[in-house]
């Protein structure tokens, strides 16, 4: 069963801002979008818990440098989407 993808409106805006910059990743993004629905613990996307103050968030890769930031609402099976970008954007 797919998870439901929850886009915040940060995150809409931020997607919107990254894929007109990095419009090359745009298959990309929309393949790493359909596996987190489908099962956010495909190895591919490399799912990981985060700390500090973005503790009790998850992060799944986009590329080596881009990270998608998430909050998993396993109950319920959602997902948020919550920022899209570089590691030092989504973590700081």
């Amino acid at each position: 069963m797919p998870f439901a993808l929850i886009w915040t409106a940060t995150f809409t805006r931020t997607a919107r801002k990254f894929l007109k910059k990095h419009r090359d990743l745009t298959d990309t993004f929309s393949l790493i979008i359909h596996k987190l629905e489908m099962n956010p613990y495909d190895p591919e996307l490399k799912l990981h818990a985060l700390s500090g103050n973005l503790q009790g968030k998850h992060a799944v890769s986009l590329t080596y440098s881009y990270r998608i930031v998430i909050r998993l609402v396993l109950t319920e099976s959602e997902i948020y989407l919550l920022d899209v970008g570089t590691h030092d954007e989504v973590y700081s």
